[in-house]
Parts: structure tokens; C-alpha cells; sequence
């Protein structure tokens, strides 16, 4: 049974003719001690699934293929959690310098959070810890042109946020007061590189999470980078090899859940069930990922059979498809490019393909033709 805790404290602020209460969170470490007897199995189970994921993708023939991708999806459903209407073909073909079909700034905000995560990862990669500057050099990448620009990028915010409602006096939630926004992240900080004792990995991804969001330190990007910042923690303790494990499917799946949880721990320190939640959903995205990797694994064995039929153009066909694999929308013009290749020899190959029923002709073009592999495609995007 999840013990009930001192939450934090409010405190009494005033806009313009008008008083609020802002919430203050107890400082982490959590105390009294977390009760995790009863989490136990589910712990352990969620150290086997991602045993399991890090096995799958130690044998891939090339892991930086499905990076590739995961990084974007991940991307993607962060960015709808907060509202964007970009999909995934609408990613691929932006930066396949082709024109998407929902706004350019939806699409520049995905691409946005796509850089923001590469380069937090290519710094925990160099041994750098997580602090408050990388949070801070992430967060400008993450906000940099587009919605969000003029918002203090890379900047701890110096007035008042909500979440919910038009003003602070009617927000659902109104994060701590700009003068105690230092006091709070610097606790994070510290709690986040064991200075008050080691957190087992999956626990510190859990509660680091929720006292990020409730501290709101930016103008925007909180959720978004409150859930990259998962993925930077589970890197950084070595707990995943490669960055293949994220969470956003899971909370827009369970998106009232996710959102009511934050607030249990807020309202009634409920910390034992949030993180029964978030063990959870460890769990379904390794298993998810895992059978994902697998299907994609057939599919291109059973692609690569189809044009092993096509005698002495197989050899060009079977670079177009390569080129695929990391390129699942291309138009002939860049494939050429990209392959060093004529274009009588790309356009030819992908036709081959098309005949197999391996690609399809999106564009409805006799010239600057756009093909998609598309049971590929409909693999990496589910959920999207």
C-alpha cells in the first residue's frame, strides 16, 4: 500500500489584482523511504525486458538504422502529447526536403526535439553528467526557431508558469515562484548524481521525471524535455546500451493516467504508484520494441528473397532497397544522388521494386516521382 507523504508546500503569490498558491516540492531525497517490497516482481521483471532489448539489439547487423528511427518516433509523440499534428510521413519527407502535409513549425518542432536528444546523448556519451547546464544547452537546442523561440530557450524562466486555465488563479497547477526555481533544480541536480546517497537507475529515471515536470523550470518545453531527460538517465547509468528505450507511446497511450499520476504524487506524494506506472511502461516498450525489431528483421529477409528473382538487376535494386531501409520515402531525385548512381538506373530499380510490391508510388508524379516502402513504414510508425 503506497504510503501518504508531505508533498510540498504552497506558497502565496500575487499577478495584478489577484493572489494564487504556486506548489513547492519537498526536496528530493523522498522521505520517508519508498516501500518497494511490494514492486519487487515488477522491478525485477523490468530489468529482464530490458536485458532482453539490449540483447536484440547487441546482434543487429546495424543498430544505428533503428536509432535512427526510434529517435524519430520518439520525437513525434512527445511533440503530439503537446499537441502538434505532425506524423511520421510528414518527418521523413521534411527531411527528404520534401514538402509536408501539417505545418512547417509542427514539423520543425519534432525535428527540433530530434537534434536536442542527439546532442544530450553525444555528451553523456563523452562522460559528461547530467547537470543543469546540459539541461539548459539541451533546452535551447530543443526550443531554437519556430514556436517556442522567444520563450527563454536554454533559459530557467524568470516569471510565473501554469499549466491549465488562462491565468494562475484558475490553473490546475501552478509550478513554484521564478525566485525558488534555482533552489529546486539545484536539489535535482544533486539527487540526479548521487550526492545524497545511489538511487538504483530505473527509480532515479522515475522520481527524477516527476519533480522535473512539477518544478516546470522553462517557459515551454517542460514535457518534452522532462521526457528525453528519461532516456539521458537511463544512458548515462548504463542502463541501456544504446538509445533504443523511450517512453512516449506509453504516456499518449495512457495519457490521463500519465497526467493524473504526476498530480497523485503532487497532491499525496503517492510516489509508489506513479512509479508501479512508470515500471509498467518500462516493461511494454522494451517488449514492443523488441517484437518490432523482430518483424522488421523478417521483412527485409523476405524483401531480399523477392529481389534475389530479379536476375542481373538485382545488384542495383538491392542498393535502392538498402538505401530504403534508412530512406523509407524517397523521390528518384535523391536515391540518384544519395547512390552515385543515373537516374535511368535508380528510376528502373525502384519499378523493379514497385512490381514486387515492395515500394509504392506516392506522389501521382510522371516527373520528381516520391516512393515509399510502405509495410515498412506502417512498422516504425505504429502508435503514431
Amino acid at each position: 500500500m503506497a504510503i501518504k507523504r508531505k508533498s510540498g508546500t504552497y506558497v502565496t503569490s500575487s499577478t495584478v489584482g489577484e493572489k494564487f498558491k504556486s506548489f513547492v516540492p519537498e526536496p528530493l531525497p523522498i522521505k520517508p523511504k519508498l516501500d518497494l517490497s511490494g514492486l519487487q516482481p515488477l522491478i525485477d521483471k523490468a530489468h529482464l525486458s530490458l536485458g532482453k532489448l539490449d540483447a536484440v539489439v547487441s546482434v543487429l547487423p546495424d543498430v544505428n538504422l533503428l536509432l535512427y528511427f526510434y529517435v524519430r518516433k520518439e520525437a513525434l509523440l512527445s511533440s503530439q502529447i503537446e499537441g502538434t499534428q505532425s506524423s511520421f510521413d510528414d518527418v521523413l519527407l521534411y527531411e527528404n526536403d520534401e514538402k509536408p502535409k501539417t505545418p512547417i513549425d509542427d514539423v520543425e518542432e519534432v525535428s527540433n526535439y530530434v537534434a536536442a536528444l542527439q546532442y544530450g546523448l553525444k555528451q553523456i556519451k563523452k562522460g559528461i553528467p547530467i547537470s543543469l547546464r546540459l539541461m539548459k544547452e539541451t533546452h535551447a537546442i530543443l526550443l531554437r526557431g519556430g514556436r517556442g523561440s522567444k520563450k527563454q530557450p536554454g533559459d530557467f524562466r524568470r516569471s510565473q508558469n501554469w499549466i491549465g486555465g488562462t491565468r494562475p488563479g484558475n490553473a490546475a497547477f501552478v509550478p513554484p515562484p521564478p525566485e525558488k526555481v534555482m533552489e529546486c533544480m539545484g536539489n535535482l541536480e544533486l539527487f540526479l548524481n548521487d550526492k545524497y546517497g545511489k538511487t538504483p537507475a530505473l527509480l532515479k529515471a522515475a522520481i527524477s521525471h516527476v519533480q522535473f515536470e512539477t518544478i516546470h523550470p522553462f517557459l515551454d518545453g517542460n514535457g518534452r524535455l522532462g521526457r528525453l531527460l528519461i532516456t539521458l538517465i537511463l544512458c548515462a547509468e548504463g542502463l541501456i546500451s544504446q538509445p533504443i528505450l523511450y517512453f512516449s507511446l506509453h504516456f499518449k497511450k495512457h495519457r490521463k493516467t500519465y497526467y493524473d499520476l504526476l498530480n497523485s504524487v503532487r497532491l499525496d506524494g503517492r510516489w509508489e504508484v506513479w512509479i508501479e506506472f512508470f515500471l509498467n511502461a518500462v516493461i511494454e516498450t522494451a517488449d514492443e520494441a523488441i517484437k518490432s525489431t523482430a518483424r522488421i528483421g523478417k521483412l527485409f529477409e523476405k524483401d531480399i528473397a523477392k529481389i534475389e528473382t530479379l536476375g542481373r538487376a538485382k545488384i542495383t535494386a538491392q542498393k535502392v532497397f538498402e538505401y530504403l531501409q534508412k530512406k523509407p520515402i524517397c523521390s528518384i531525385q535523391v536515391a540518384t544522388e544519395a547512390l552515385s548512381l543515373t537516374q535511368p538506373s535508380v528510376t528502373n530499380a525502384l519499378l523493379n521494386l514497385q512490381k514486387l510490391g515492395i515500394v509504392k508510388e506516392i506522389s501521382g508524379k510522371k516527373r520528381s516521382r516520391v516512393f515509399v516502402y510502405e509495410k515498412y513504414l506502417e512498422i516504425l510508425k505504429e502508435g503514431t
